[in-house]
């Protein structure tokens, strides 16, 4: 992305921010000093280049920071960049640095961000967000072996400028920079941590707001408390924020009304019905989507098209949603999740979205199941279904197991794990069928869509269609400045995805939280890391 726009996709709403606030309460509220926050996972890592979930971007985000900053309304703002400057033909960024240092004291300089970055491509760190860099001159080059991480297109021109030359404009390249990936690391710090590096919260330094403390990397807390080595330490007005991970719903709103937590994600309709109409209530839209990935390396069965729209068409989506989840989440319209972008005023799912791939038809379901198990030559199959261990993942695989077994032949087993676990299990292919999730990185379409190519770091089930690898290669190569033959790539390739049945979408998320009225100015994104602490206030009593 720059400045000025080359590809217009009129991006509304997914990159918008606003002050989560409360005005009124109905349960005891805390008096301590610190923010006490509920989250219903463990924090997986704080190494900027392994990370890969939501949890750890967040608290990345707050604990370090890149050259820019997300802000409201689809904005970046400045970070350790004060300024910078776009190129003509947009392949050139000139960022400025301002000083700032690092919680060890050390400043933070452009050699770090040249560091950070060069350690994410190198193909020695597997990061699986290392695709990201692609844009960036001789990246993929890089990432086959083919090219000396040096030659990656980041420069320091003195310590407090850096100078990143693309082999093409990128039009969401802006929104990239504010990404865990692209965050400085400390070169120093990573040799003296070696491979304990991100793994607890003392094998790591900070140039964030706040610094990240007492996380042992497996236990359930840690905190983010304030950075006094940050340049804008000033400015940030809490201690700290306590954050605990507590994944069974009913004792996560207990201690909210009795005030050990200031916020909770709340689960079900019972819950969310006990407070929708309270000021506490935040119904967040995120840029998200929970599907279904089947396993077709692992259970070449798989493979076969029929049995891939079997498994969709037995899943009443509008059920799952209402009765099962009951937390104002809506049924998938298709993969790219909806209200993120539009062109000519229409939104991406209006272009791209049909009912193929989201529909509910048990009939048609069992007549396809049936073609498709004649096809493999197997009369009956039994398979897992694995997912977190949430409340709301326990209830998913319960009604998937439900649904699913309705198919004549096929029994069904769950399984559900701690999320960490799940990423692991899910990365190394060590699954039947997995429930994932994809939230946005940024606000464009490409950023569901370039998972599911067949040579994709996320495409965990390993489906491969030689159309949709050209569409996304279309939309980021030869269309790239093209805004309407791009737009109608992206749109292809979701049809095609949809219609060969790649991935099952189950439903786009809407996470509904409560917070209490003495904690403010918690800004809320429904793209990239989804939490930023740094405007947050308490009140005093």
């Amino acid at each position: 992305m720059k400045m000025k726009s080359v590809v217009k996709l009129g991006v509304v709403g997914a990159a918008s921010a606003f002050l989560l606030a409360a005005c009124g309460n109905s349960s005891k509220e805390s008096t301590s000093k610190y923010i006490n926050w509920q989250e219903n996972s463990q924090l997986p890592t704080l190494d900027a280049s392994k990370a890969t979930d939501t949890l750890s971007f967040s608290t990345l985000n707050n604990s370090n920071e890149g050259l820019l900053l997300n802000a409201a309304n689809n904005k970046v703002k400045p970070g350790v960049a004060e300024s910078y400057k776009v190129s003509k033909d947009g392949k050139t960024y000139t960022f400025n640095l301002r000083h700032s240092k690092w919680s060890d004291g050390k400043p933070v300089t452009a050699k770090d961000f040249v560091y950070g970055w060069q350690r994410t491509v190198n193909p020695k760190t597997a990061s699986q967000y290392s695709y990201l860099f692609s844009d960036v001159k001789n990246a993929d080059a890089i990432g086959k072996g083919k090219a000396p991480v040096s030659s990656l297109g980041i420069k320091a021109d003195g310590d407090y400028k850096v100078v990143v030359t693309l082999d093409k404009p990128q039009d969401y390249f802006k929104y990239l920079v504010t990404m865990a990936p692209f965050l400085p690391q400390s070169e120093s710090a990573v040799k003296k941590f070696g491979s304990a590096y991100g793994t607890t919260s003392k094998d790591m330094v900070y140039n964030g707001p706040f610094k990240v403390e007492g996380w042992t990397g497996t236990n359930n807390s840690w905190n983010l408390i304030k950075n006094k080595e940050y340049y804008n330490a000033s400015k940030i007005k809490v201690a700290g924020i306590k954050i605990n991970a507590q994944n069974d719903a009913n004792t996560s709103l207990n201690q909210y009304e009795t005030g050990q937590f200031d916020s909770v994600q709340l689960a079900g309709a019972q819950q969310v019905g006990k407070y929708k109409n309270s000021s506490e209530y935040h119904a967040l839209k995120q840029a998200s989507t929970f599907y279904i990935e089947l396993n077709e390396k692992k259970d070449p069965i798989f493979k076969n098209a029929n049995i891939r729209k079997a498994i969709s068409l037995a899943i009443d989506r509008n059920e799952y949603t209402k009765n099962t989840l009951g937390d104002g989440s809506i049924s998938a319209v298709g993969y790219v999740s909806p209200g993120m972008s539009k062109r000519d005023g229409k939104d991406f799912t209006e272009d791209a979205g049909t009912k193929t791939g989201v529909s509910y038809n048990l009939a048609e379901a069992k007549k396809l199941w049936a073609k498709g198990l004649k096809e493999v030559g197997k009369k009956s199959v039994n398979y897992s279904i694995l997912s977190d261990d949430t409340d709301s993942g326990k209830k998913t695989t319960e009604f998937l197991q439900t649904a699913l077994e309705k198919l004549p032949g096929l029994k069904v087993s769950t399984q559900n794990i701690p999320f960490k676990s799940r990423l692991n299990r899910s990365q190394n292919g060590q699954f039947d069928m997995v429930v994932s999730a994809w939230g946005a990185d940024f606000p464009d379409p490409i950023s569901f869509l370039q998972l599911f190519t067949t040579d994709g770091s996320y495409n965990n089930g390993k489906w491969s269609n030689a159309k949709f690898d050209a569409d996304v290669k279309n939309a980021e190569g030869v269309d790239a400045n093209n805004a309407a033959k791009r737009w109608n790539d992206l749109v292809n390739a979701e049809k095609e995805l949809m219609a060969d049945q790649g991935i099952i979408p189950l439903y786009h998320q809407v996470q509904s939280r409560v917070i209490k009225p003495r904690v403010s100015g918690v800004q809320f994104f429904p793209t990239g890391a989804s939490y930023d602490f740094r405007d947050a206030t308490i009140s005093k009593k």
